[in-house]
């Protein structure tokens, strides 16, 4: 019932990724994970991204940085902003979700990077953090990366990306509620719930 199209170099969608698991499991509702590479998107479809960081308004840069952390405080994560590296080349990691998928280690390792990543300040572009970020779920290393060194992970996560372009995505997290209705954001999840309360009313 749910679709939760995420990348990890976004904080928002570190919150949001957190706060929707609890929330599907109280609505016994499934989340399907489809990991994407966001700078695809924005190069496509949304670029006033990159125009927005080369020249922010001040007081809205600002008052971000609070909402963050407020967001942060209330579902109880450490999030540093910004981290050392932004944006970051998440590709690797993208790919590593995709290829843990058939483990049931997906959900794990996507924790394991937004927690280095965000609550750490680690690079998580750089393969000894990568490495570092297996060991955490237990997997080998080695045949992780060989893993995503594959042309089928790497075409999924294209095909992800373009899907989501195709759908009437544009950023990170889009969620979708029966494969149509679709919602942007961490704070849009209360507007996730309703819908789903919705349809499991019949309405």
């Amino acid at each position: 019932m749910i679709e939760f199209f995420f990348d990890c170099s976004s904080p928002w969608t570190y919150l949001a990724f957190h706060n929707i698991q609890p929330m599907a499991a109280e609505l016994d509702v499934a989340i399907r994970w489809r990991p994407f590479l966001v700078g695809g998107v924005f190069n496509t479809v949304n670029p006033s991204v990159y125009e927005a960081r080369r020249t922010p308004v001040p007081a809205k840069a600002a008052y971000m940085l609070k909402d963050l952390q407020d967001w942060a405080r209330l579902a109880g994560l450490k999030i540093g902003m910004p981290p050392s590296v932004f944006p970051v080349n998440s590709v690797k990691v993208m790919r590593a979700c995709l290829a843990l998928e058939p483990e049931g280690k997906l959900a794990a390792f996507a924790t394991a990077a937004f927690e280095a990543y965000w609550g750490e300040d680690k690079d998580i572009s750089r393969d000894e953090v990568v490495a570092e970020l297996c060991e955490r779920v237990g997997v080998a290393p080695p045949a992780l990366f060989a893993a995503i060194a594959e042309q089928p992970i790497k075409d999924a996560l294209r095909a992800n990306t373009e899907e989501l372009i195709a759908r009437g995505g544009f950023g990170s997290p889009t969620i979708f509620v029966d494969g149509q209705d679709m919602y942007f954001g961490n704070d849009r999840l209360p507007l996730v719930r309703a819908a789903i309360e919705r349809r499991k009313a019949g309405g």
